[in-house]
């Protein structure tokens, strides 16, 4: 067995070679990040290995840094590994007291893990290049939190414009409220806004739904109003409306491209009841590639969702916390998943009644269902079989 440390960085990576009798092949070496640095690794690699030799080869998971030599190493059939740093930085901490890390001891100690550690899964093409899905999903990720904070200052805006507006619609973020907002940015440009205008641009906006009558009753309201006239916070009231709506136009592009992908994947989690396109690919995107988990409970662990467990002589933690050391994102798709397929499915809506019957909180129950759809997960992506009901 041949062992292939990388240290991966920004510019250059460091890389040490070892076979599984300590024997070293090949000396901490520096190539650039470049075409020429990934051919001179893969004829240094040749170099050192005979056809029987097996070899491993393994970097941290170092997010956008590694991702074009991680795909250089698969696309030439090399068996790689993508390591957690959390887990090399204890392994590091394992080998010595001393308070040493160095780009050349980092290549050395991830070329020396690979032999150690038996149970490492190495990374394949289907976790690679569902990279596209995973961009995608936590570049929506962040579309939608930007989104949020902004409706979040339309309402402070709206609170010191015009704050009866917020009485008269059932939410401040319709289609027709925003359009009347971009036109009349406050109280007193409604109340002296013509009734005929005011009442053609609410039609528009609502598609029929808002006439004269909703048009009367704002203009009143506003006439009414307690409302600041403040020209500052009007054009940002605007601007706000605008990039609101940019967002949105953006968002539903994404949401497109990530429905195309998962049609590719023809995956069977996306027929469970409840569970939706987005959540479903979220969930897919973070996994990666199913196989390289053993159980459900290993994929639990990887999302962070498995209760710490703390023992030692006559302690014990009576009231165990979820760990939260794996993926936000996958975390934040099986909760809000599991809130919806509780809603939709019958046994585990049954299944969360249960938990709350026996006394639990609200999210602690969620939790329970939610790793009870990690498994019905597992199965499914194993089996390639679609959802079946219990009933």
């Amino acid at each position: 067995m041949v062992s292939v440390g990388i240290d991966v960085s920004k510019d250059k990576h460091d890389c040490f070679i070892v076979n599984s009798d300590g024997k070293v092949l090949s000396d901490v070496f520096t190539i650039p990040n470049n075409m020429d640095g990934f051919n001179s690794l893969l004829q240094s690699i040749r170099n050192c290995i005979t056809p029987q030799d097996k070899i491993k080869v393994g970097l941290e998971a170092t997010g956008h840094y590694s991702y074009n030599l991680l795909g250089f190493l698969l696309d030439n059939g090399l068996a790689t590994y993508v390591l957690n740093p959390l887990r090399t930085n204890l392994y590091r901490k394992s080998l010595s007291l001393r308070k040493t890390k160095t780009d050349r001891v980092d290549a050395r100690m991830i070329a020396s893990m690979l032999l150690s550690d038996v149970g490492l899964k190495p990374y394949t093409d289907t976790a690679y290049h569902n990279e596209e899905l995973k961009s995608l999903t936590r570049y929506r990720f962040d579309k939608v939190k930007e989104r949020a904070k902004l409706k979040s200052s339309i309402a402070r805006l709206i609170c010191i414009l015009f704050p009866e507006l917020e009485q008269l619609v059932p939410s401040l973020h319709l289609a027709s409220v925003y359009a009347l907002l971009q036109e009349f940015p406050g109280a007193k440009q409604i109340a002296a806004a013509h009734l005929t205008k005011l009442k053609v641009l609410l039609e528009t906006a609502s598609k029929g739904h808002y006439k004269r009558d909703m048009a009367l009753e704002i203009r009143n309201a506003a006439k009414n109003s307690i409302g600041s006239q403040m020209p500052a916070k009007s054009l940002e009231l605007q601007h706000t409306i605008r990039l609101i709506c940019e967002l949105n136009r953006e968002i539903d592009e994404i949401e497109e491209q990530i429905r195309s992908i998962l049609d590719e994947l023809h995956s069977p989690i996306t027929t469970i009841p409840g569970l939706g396109f987005r959540m479903a690919a979220m969930t897919l995107a973070e996994v990666g590639d199913f196989t390289r988990f053993d159980s459900p409970d290993k994929l639990l662990a990887y999302a962070g969702m498995s209760p710490s467990t703390y023992q030692s002589g006559q302690l014990k933690n009576c009231y165990p916390h979820m760990e939260k050391r794996g993926s936000r994102y996958l975390r934040y798709a099986l909760y809000n998943a599991t809130k919806y397929v509780c809603h939709w499915d019958p046994a585990f809506a049954d299944y969360l009644a249960k938990k709350r019957a026996e006394g639990k909180h609200y999210n602690i129950a969620i939790s329970h269902a939610a790793k009870k759809l990690v498994r019905l997960m597992f199965a499914m992506e194993k089996s390639r079989q679609p959802y079946c009901s219990a009933a």
